[in-house]
């Protein structure tokens, strides 16, 4: 029995945990998304100058955007700049190097494969590794930013309600919100302290954050400043279209739930089947190998199940 894919399945997933313990390791509870207390009121209630603070926050919220130019690791910065990641662009690289060489050290220990294939594929193994962790953390960012905006909307609008200004209600929802949106808010407040005008910094971090309830708040806001109205009346029906967009995406998410797990079964079976054979008779396919239908055919299967893939996600995949 050949154990090899196995090996490297069982070496992958230690890397992704690997990944990330090392984060958890050296950041610890200061990069917990759930915490009551966000990162700028940490900072502030350290003693630290507010504008000392705000220059911190923004170095760390666009050193990984300045390098997403950058051809082979901009998809790994452009994740690591949604989820606020705490590594440097620098740090990251490093990662994906010590997790290379891990994967390359385990190969070399558990498996027959030769230099250039475990050199190879440890390289693959680190990239892969470092992209979907990065993918995780900044759908979960993402995710928790998508929940707590229709109860920081609902904060500003009872704000205004009472007759603050609009930039004293975002700095309140600052003060009331935990991360990652408290925070966000927070850097508006500040910038709007040091003569930033509001309704820009709204739009830059719409642009920024990639949620399209908040690009919502950021148009209102914005029509409501060149033309005038009750911005509290206009957020108040947004606050609604926003909790029922997203009790709407919960529900289809729910319907569509078994057939997400039935697409990922389908797809992911002839990969299984094909591994479990090799285990359990490595030499299944010998007499077929050299025939000369046996490359095209394999292309063929492969293509098919790509688009087998690509079609059961856009079938599931529904837009609110």
């Amino acid at each position: 029995m050949s154990f090899e894919p196995l090996i490297y399945a069982i070496v992958f997933v230690a890397v992704l945990a690997l990944v990330e313990g090392i984060y958890l390791v050296i950041f610890g509870h200061s990069v917990r998304l759930e915490s009551k207390v966000n990162r700028r009121l940490e900072l502030l209630e350290k003693g630290e100058d507010p504008e000392e603070v705000l220059e911190t926050l923004r170095t760390e919220r666009d050193r990984h955007r300045k390098n997403t130019g950058i051809p082979i690791f901009a998809p790994l910065y452009e994740r690591a700049a949604q989820a606020n990641i705490a590594f440097s662009p620098k740090a990251l690289i490093v990662v994906i190097i010590a997790m290379a060489a891990v994967v390359f050290i385990l190969l070399t220990i558990f498996s027959t494969a030769g230099l250039f294939l475990r050199l190879m594929i440890g390289i693959l193994m680190g990239y892969a590794a470092v992209y979907l962790w990065l993918n995780n953390k900044a759908k979960a960012r993402l995710q928790l930013f998508e929940e707590q905006l229709p109860d920081a909307v609902e904060l500003i609008v009872r704000s205004l309600k009472v007759g603050h200004p609009f930039s004293s209600s975002v700095a309140i929802v600052a003060q009331e919100m935990p991360d990652p949106l408290g925070t966000e808010f927070g850097m508006i407040a500040d910038e709007a302290t040091y003569g930033m005008d509001v309704t820009t910094s709204l739009n830059q971090m719409a642009e920024r954050i990639d949620v399209q309830d908040l690009r919502f708040l950021a148009v209102a806001v914005s029509i409501q400043a060149q033309s005038g109205g009750n911005l509290a009346e206009v957020l108040e029906g947004l606050a609604a279209v926003i909790r029922a967009r997203f009790k709407l995406f919960r529900r289809v998410k729910a319907i569509t739930a078994e057939a997400k797990w039935s697409g990922w079964f389908l797809s992911m079976f002839p990969l299984m089947a094909i591994i479990m054979i090799n285990l359990v008779d490595p030499n299944y396919y010998d007499e077929v190998q050299q025939s000369s239908v046996f490359l095209p055919g394999a292309i063929f299967v492969a293509v098919m199940l790509v688009v087998n893939m690509v079609f059961m996600r856009a079938m599931v995949n529904i837009k609110v």
